[in-house]
């Protein structure tokens, strides 16, 4: 982060990010949703264009649960057909008992067909809706605004963008189906018993309230119990990561029995939390055994006293039995629904306030271009703060003629990185202006501003993939001999062609097999490849060896030829050549000149190089 964002950074509250369990390999929020309705609905509409598969998916499950609520009943018949021919001379009439099993089979096999449809479609759309919801999020990072990116927790962003999504899929292929199902379920069922029995069905739906309550009261109990469980997981697992991250120093400090006692203490507090999560909501599944036995019992008894009254038949109650087993079933899904798809919606709450943070200001539609830029770069009375009531740039100006390099260095804080951060338009001005060959960079597209533009910071960026390639990243159609020149001049081809394997080893994401400076080195390769008319270059050299960073010097002298450069240090030797050194204090530049000139005035600049080199001699004479 840049050290002219720490303020603003330091004002901004952080996101609070909450662990949740996981499910199907996707870590679930257990906070509730804060508005389920409208969040429900903007998730619904992402769903429109999928709107004809949508009902095609619920007509199929309409299909499979009437042949699925209709077997019992024919089933039903099936027993009659047996009964009557057991208690008539004539005997059993297999051919009408074949014919009635054959139908029972046969709407089954329907039944598990259309839910295989059903499944079917409904998984393509709900991966189709994600797609889109991945796409827009990945549009939204490349439009917001470098602000945003910088005061937002890296973890929090990349929960919303990777977890929470995952989690929206997850939660309504698992939820959306079961959705459907049951509820048709319930209402068919219903329908079914009450035209075999209203008393009975009057019996089953009286265990309603009792199952609801039951679960209510379990799940209450259990929730505080696993949101604790996954509080210390995320603890624990924050202890072991920071152990590994920290190894050597855990050593270094004998701290390893410290850390054992803090990781014995969270483990154990784990084990009590995720004991007592398990334990009371395994009791959901017994306690709901129990309401449906009874409910069973009451059944068969009211039943049976029926069929002995001659009320019912045994075909009519074998079937309302099984109706009975199939109406508390989908119920208790229902009950278990509820968390999932709060959770899901709580993510898509967190997805969605993603996707309505302020996007960057967008480019003139009539935006003005250069065509040749030189590389002229202006700054007229520039004025900038990160917040309103803490001004940091006022009325700044300076040229850097095509050409010139131009040195920026004062303390920290006082603004450096922030002067090109503006140039590049990674934030906008708050007054005054900034222009390129005369044109104002606020009127051209970001895309063609940042076209002229080489950059190279003081954290390297490297990504997986060959060193070729993180060099040819600069400019992706560079020929293997562009490449190669490039690395020459940087002083990277020697170390490269020392590897096994050469332009073709293989990094990884951290480019761990490199060392720090050659990870630097890299990154100015790939600068200079990319052949821009401005170079900027943020504390570049500060990973390489004094060696190897003079080298770097004289490479850049060569390079730099029709180039303007802007070149942000604190190792003020690096520095010496350049034509003309701006020196910032709280977001002024206090004073300009070379280096000669700036130490015969013997100002800020004076003291800051003797800061670095005569006081650090002076101690040593101490000594």
């Amino acid at each position: 982060m840049s050290e002219s964002t720490e303020e603003e950074v330091e004002e901004t509250p952080q996101h609070q990010v909450t662990v949740g369990p996981r499910m199907m390999g996707a870590t679930v929020p257990v906070e509730r949703s804060k508005d389920f309705r409208n969040s429900t609905l903007r998730l619904i509409s992402w769903m429109r264009p999928e709107r004809f598969r949508l009902i095609l998916v619920l007509s199929s499950a309409v299909i499979s649960v009437m042949m699925s609520v209709v077997g019992p009943k024919i089933l039903g018949d099936a027993t009659n057909v047996i009964i009557s021919g057991i208690q008539a001379p004539t005997g059993i009439d297999f051919p009408e008992l074949h014919r009635t099993l054959l139908i029972v089979v046969g709407l089954y096999l329907g039944s598990a067909a259309m839910a295989y449809f059903q499944g079917f479609l409904l998984a393509g759309v709900i991966h189709r809706t994600m797609r889109r919801l991945r796409s827009a999020v990945e549009n939204k990072i490349n439009r917001l605004p470098l602000g945003y990116i910088d005061r937002t927790p890296r973890g929090d962003l990349l929960s919303r963008v990777t977890n929470d999504i995952d989690n929206i899929a997850q939660s309504l292929a698992q939820s959306l189906s079961m959705l459907f199902i049951s509820l048709l379920t319930v209402v068919g069922v219903l329908i079914m018993m009450l035209t075999i029995s209203p008393l009975l069905s009057l019996v089953a739906v009286a265990t309603v309230p009792v199952t609801l309550i039951t679960i209510k009261y379990i799940a209450g109990k259990s929730k505080k119990r696993f949101i604790a469980q996954w509080s210390h997981t995320g603890a624990l697992n924050g202890i072991v990561e920071e152990t590994f991250a920290g190894h050597s120093l855990v050593k270094v400090f004998g701290q390893q029995q410290a850390t054992e006692d803090r990781f014995e203490a969270t483990n154990q507090k784990l084990f009590e939390a995720a004991f007592g999560a398990q334990f009371i909501s395994g009791m959901i599944q017994p306690a709901m055994m129990l309401v449906s036995n009874l409910n069973y019992v009451a059944i068969a008894v009211i039943g049976g006293l029926r069929v002995a009254s001659g009320n019912l038949s045994i075909g009519d109650i074998q079937a309302f039995i099984q109706y009975s087993r199939q109406f508390t079933q989908p119920i208790n899904q229902l009950a278990s629904l509820a968390n999932m798809l709060q959770s899901g919606i709580a993510s898509a709450e967190r997805v969605f306030e993603f996707l309505d943070v302020d996007e960057q200001s967008p480019d003139p539609v009539d935006a003005q271009t250069v065509v040749s830029p030189k590389g002229r770069v202006a700054f007229e009375a520039a004025t900038f703060s990160y917040s309103s009531n803490k001004p940091l740039i006022t009325d700044l100006s300076l040229v850097a003629e095509p050409g010139q390099t131009i040195a920026i260095v004062g303390p920290t804080g006082a603004g450096k990185t922030t002067l090109v951060n503006l140039l590049m338009r990674f934030y906008e001005l708050n007054g005054g202006a900034i222009t390129l060959d005369g044109v104002d960079i606020a009127k051209m597209r970001r895309d063609d501003l940042r076209s002229s533009m080489g950059m190279v910071l003081q954290d390297t960026w490297l990504f997986g993939g060959t060193i070729r390639d993180n060099i040819a990243y600069g400019r992706l159609d560079a020929t293997e001999e562009e490449i190669v020149q490039a690395a020459k001049a940087t002083h990277v081809d020697h170390f490269v062609r020392a590897m096994p394997d050469g332009y073709n080893t293989i990094l990884d994401d951290e480019a761990s097999n490199l060392s720090a400076g050659e990870k630097q080195l890299l990154t100015i390769a790939r600068a200079f490849l990319a052949e821009p008319t401005i170079l900027i270059l943020d504390e570049a050299t500060s990973s390489v060896d004094t060696r190897t960073e003079v080298l770097i010097q004289h490479a850049m002298a060569a390079l730099r030829s029709n180039r303007t450069s802007f070149v942000i240090a604190h190792r003020l030797s690096t520095i010496r050549d350049a034509d003309i050194i701006l020196v910032m204090e709280n977001g002024s530049i206090v004073e300009q000149g070379n280096h000669e000139e700036l130490l015969a005035a013997g100002g800020a600049y004076y003291n800051l190089y003797n800061a670095q080199f005569v006081a650090a001699a002076i101690d040593l004479d101490a000594n």
